[in-house]
């Protein structure tokens, strides 16, 4: 590998279905950046810290996915606040000296994905769910939410614990039953964090003018809530809007060079989603 080569690449399990290759490859294509790659690598945490310590100086950095968002924190030199925030990092920096530092891409990603549909601010909102994607999202509203966050969740572990995440991050969190997730479809803003099909029941009971859904899968797609969200004229932003602006930043991170090609990255990554 020559001395101007520069490598980056996305590590998790399972990996074989990610779409960052396809957007940082067309972000490097686009930026002009010939002699950069990106690669994937199935990697779980027992694997982490050995393929951490083996990067040479051709690294610039790495996204991280599940399951090693927290696995990597004790392996890096340093950690953003808004990564230690969420305990996440998903976007690793390795400086010329060979540093490493955490950051989390997902929640500016998350503020920046909801900015692109004029939403600066709202009153309150509602997340479905209470797993990892939804301490971003709590993190994303402490920015941009001015009231209440009802969080509906299915167990009273999981109450407890977003409870927990929202005095952290200083949102004021209310916790209720899933089972009476149906009225979070009112709300100004519904982030909805839960895995596929987790959702399809809410579909009948979409408000006849709903505001906003974020909904955070981009494979199906559609999901089923969101397909009625729109029909039903409401505001729609999706996994693929999420991954497309966390990319954009891990992007100009790791190569220096801003801005990335938003949209030539989100055209890869609709049609790389078309031919699936």
């Amino acid at each position: 590998m020559s001395a101007h080569q520069r490598r980056a690449a996305v590590l998790g399990s399972p990996i074989a279905h990610s779409l960052s290759p396809v957007l940082h490859r067309t972000a490097y294509a686009e930026l002009g950046l010939a002699d950069w790659s990106y690669d994937r690598f199935e990697v779980d945490e027992a694997a982490l810290p050995g393929f951490v310590a083996g990067m040479g100086p051709e690294w610039a950095g790495l996204s991280l996915t599940m399951p090693l968002k927290r696995a990597v924190i004790p392996l890096l030199d340093e950690v953003s606040d808004t990564a230690a925030s969420v305990e996440a990092v998903n976007t690793v920096v390795r400086a010329d000296d060979g540093r490493l530092t955490g950051d989390n891409t997902d929640i500016p990603g998350m503020v920046a994905a909801l900015r692109e549909r004029g939403i600066e601010e709202v009153g309150s909102a509602a997340i479905l769910g209470a797993g990892a994607t939804a301490s971003s999202a709590l993190a994303a509203l402490a920015r941009i939410c001015t009231g209440e966050v009802v969080a509906y969740v299915r167990s009273a572990d999981r109450a407890a614990e977003m409870r927990q995440w929202g005095e952290r991050l200083d949102v004021e969190v209310r916790t209720a039953d899933w089972a009476d997730a149906g009225q979070a479809l009112h709300a100004p803003l519904v982030i909805a964090t839960t895995p596929a099909g987790s959702t399809d029941a809410l579909s009948h009971a979409v408000p006849e003018r709903p505001a906003t859904l974020f909904d955070v899968l981009y494979d199906p797609w559609p999901t089923d809530l969101a397909a009625r969200w729109s029909a039903y004229g409401g505001a729609v932003v999706s996994g693929l809007d999420l991954l497309v602006h966390q990319a954009v930043l891990q992007v100009e991170q790791m190569t220096g060079r801003s801005p990335a090609p938003l949209d030539a990255m989100r055209t890869a990554g609709e049609r790389a989603l078309a031919g699936r």
